[in-house]
């Protein structure tokens, strides 16, 4: 069984790979791009599930169809065996050798190997939840997403066991209610847009410390007009300041970064010593 959530925390600043490690002619969300996370010493790959026309689960970011396979189509409108044509782009929009993964194998290559964030899990939560059942692999698996009823109906009705962590911008009104839940609210993800913000405040993290609780920050951008750490990202870091970046982040005491250059910032937080506990 994969060394556990809360046990890796206790060693070292956790590492998640954003989609694995993409570049060049190895497109996110594909096997190849999950082994090359791993090999850089990712502790957890993020992943993408949506579903086929026919009912397959598979890895893809929904509504990416164009930029990421050339074509306006929609995978949910196509069958699996439509879907197994289909071929990658790379980064220079040329087809790659990459098909479109399928959940059940993915999570049968890397049963026992790593942790995994199942994104976009309430597009599809009882079919995802009964094939991480499947594969008895609930204790791998971390679902994230922004708070609201329906969410935690969910949780509690069908998939208590899941680790599961709030998005919270700026603050975190909902700890003390998730406390007293019945699921199993592991830690919060924080977007924060200054660092006056409450969650990116020392006071708040020693809290959810105190709480038994984790706090996963984001380096990755998505939007530069659109910050997830208030500039403490993976583009500063890489730009000459790594200090600013990374370094900011580790410092602050968050237990999980969220990026796309795995490798490098494992070495930036080891030649600096925040990489361990």
């Amino acid at each position: 069984m994969t060394e556990g959530l809360f046990d890796k925390t206790k060693k070292h600043l956790l590492v998640v790979a954003h989609r694995g490690v993409s570049g060049g002619n190895i497109p996110g969300n594909t096997r190849a791009a999950y082994e090359g996370a791993l090999m850089q010493g990712a502790d957890m790959i993020e992943t993408d599930v949506s579903r086929s026309k026919d009912g397959t689960l598979i890895i893809f970011h929904p509504e990416m169809e164009p930029h990421f396979l050339g074509k306006n189509i929609r995978l949910p409108d196509l069958t699996m065996e439509e879907i197994e044509k289909l071929r990658y782009l790379n980064a220079d929009d040329t087809p790659t050798q990459f098909g479109i993964l399928r959940f059940d194998d993915l999570l049968e290559t890397y049963k026992d190997k790593c942790l995994i964030n199942v994104d976009k899990f309430w597009d599809h939560p009882q079919e995802i939840y009964e094939a991480v059942k499947r594969h008895d692999m609930a204790e791998q698996i971390v679902v994230k997403s922004a708070p609201s009823e329906n969410v935690l109906r969910v949780l509690e009705d069908l998939a208590p066991d899941l680790a599961y962590m709030p998005i919270v911008h700026e603050t975190h009104p909902l700890h003390e209610t998730l406390m007293k839940s019945k699921i199993r609210y592991v830690g919060a993800e924080v977007l924060f847009t200054s660092d006056d913000a409450e969650v990116a405040s020392p006071a708040f993290i020693e809290r959810m410390h105190k709480d038994g609780k984790l706090v996963w920050v984001n380096s990755i951008i998505y939007n530069y007009r659109d910050q997830l750490a208030a500039g403490h990202s993976d583009d500063t870091a890489l730009c000459g300041d790594p200090d600013a970046g990374w370094g900011w982040l580790a410092d602050r005491g968050y237990d999980m970064i969220q990026t796309d250059w795995c490798l490098m910032l494992i070495e930036y937080l080891k030649k600096t010593n925040r990489y361990y506990r």
